[in-house]
């Protein structure tokens, strides 16, 4: 292994900021590519995604839709076998995000006064799906499937070209099957400014849902300054793997070194509180990363991965609720215990034998997470994130007498006599 992995044992508690710092562009550099790209594509609509395709990919592209027949004719270029993988992974995750569906709520809070509450779906879902050197269709499944669930009417998604001009048929397969309603063969921020702004191909969509690297969460974020909703702030991948004696060193650096093949910006870190183990770990990745096809971009990441020992586990936990890390793994023997009391993190893989693989595959939880500490506010993505909730309210004249003075007295607190004009001239009408 080229990259050299220190331990670092006990580190005092004012050094963690620095020690848990995420790797990073420069934001100027990200804010400013992203505001010329939000402008080209504002300007010059498809063609200015067509022009990005060609310099950030090196594809021409003539059409973005996919068509219906290409659609359709991806399940003959998809094996058997991964048709089954992604099949079953998307019933676990039907299944799943299914249960989350909840039902209207209507109660009386006061006498003649009813209130209630209904889920209504978001009518159009933009979901951007990485590309490249890693087709990520198990996106489209996390993405499309609660979409579907939740009633979406347009359901758009956009993906970067293959070096061929043409998105990946796993892709294409499991839009199919997952509801997916238009594909568009365009990536990075240009994609996210496409469907925050329409184009003459693109549809503006209500909300952005989707991972991808800086530059895609950079832009996210600032269409959400412009009034387009996203899901959360999904940029680079991240694990953090907390483990004791009772942990496998081999099953450890196979989660550090599978996080690390996301990207070179991806970061991997594991807390023990055994420095054995944190040598046996780096042995074994050592070991595992010479299978690796992708080892030179693991390498890569590599440079910011972090080993820490700590000797106490509230220390240990310490750390994990300062880093928010979007997936932690519980590699410990007392780890329901442990679990308690973690407050930060995006998704929690329990025990020796759940790799993190099961959640960004086919467990049935949903693996489009917050990174870069947004664990610690936001969730990640469920049937919720694709559903708007409205409240509605009917008073009855005997109602309304009865909240009269209550309303009628914070009304003028806050000297709003609107407000309560609006409540004592219904009075002498009853």
């Amino acid at each position: 292994m080229k990259t050299k992995i220190n331990i670092i044992e006990n580190p005092p508690r004012e050094t963690w900021g620095e020690l848990l710092k995420r790797p990073a562009m420069d934001s100027e550099y990200l804010d400013q590519a992203v505001e010329d790209i939000f402008f080209s594509v504002k300007r010059n609509g498809d063609q200015a995604l067509k022009d990005f395709t060609r310099a950030f990919d090196g594809v021409e592209i003539e059409k973005l839709q996919v068509s219906g027949k290409e659609i359709d004719a991806s399940e003959k270029m998809v094996s058997p076998g991964l048709q089954k993988a992604i099949q079953t992974a998307a019933a676990n995750i039907r299944k799943f995000h299914a249960a989350q569906q909840c039902k209207p709520v209507r109660l009386e809070t006061a006498p003649g006064v009813v209130c209630w509450q209904k889920p209504v779906a978001l009518q159009r879902v933009g979901l951007y799906i990485p590309g490249g050197t890693a087709p990520l269709f198990s996106s489209v499944l996390m993405l499309a499937v609660p979409a579907q669930i939740a009633g979406c009417r347009e359901i758009v998604l956009c993906t970067p070209p293959g070096k061929d001009g043409k998105v990946n048929p796993a892709i294409l397969y499991a839009a199919k099957i997952s509801g997916v309603t238009g594909v568009y063969t365009v990536g990075g921020a240009q994609a996210i400014a496409a469907m925050a702004f329409g184009t003459e191909s693109i549809p503006k969509v209500n909300k952005i849902f989707g991972p991808g690297n800086q530059f895609v969460t950079a832009a996210k974020q600032a269409v959400q300054k412009m009034g387009v909703a996203i899901d959360l702030p999904a940029g680079p991948s991240e694990v953090l793997v907390m483990a004791d004696e009772t942990a496998d060193a081999r099953f450890v650096a196979s989660d550090l070194l599978s996080q690390a093949e996301h990207g070179p910006d991806s970061q991997v870190i594991l807390v023990t509180s055994q420095k054995k183990l944190a040598e046996d770990t780096i042995i074994a990745m050592e070991e595992q990363l010479k299978q690796l096809p992708r080892r030179e971009m693991i390498e890569e990441s590599l440079k910011s991965c972090k080993i820490i020992v700590m000797n106490q586990v509230s220390e240990i936990v310490g750390i994990v609720n300062e880093y928010a890390p979007e997936h932690l793994i519980i590699a410990m023997k007392d780890m329901y215990k442990v679990a308690d009391t973690i407050e930060n993190a995006g998704s929690v893989f329990m025990g020796n034998f759940t790799p993190e693989s099961a959640g960004d595959y086919a467990s049935g939880t949903n693996h489009t997470l917050p990174t870069n500490g947004f664990a610690k506010a936001y969730s990640g993505v469920n049937l919720d994130s694709f559903v708007k909730k409205i409240t509605f309210q009917e008073i009855t004249p005997a109602g309304l007498q009865g909240l009269s003075e209550t309303l009628q007295q914070m009304a003028e607190a806050e000297n709003l006599h609107a407000h309560k004009l609006a409540v004592s001239v219904r009075l002498e009408g009853i």
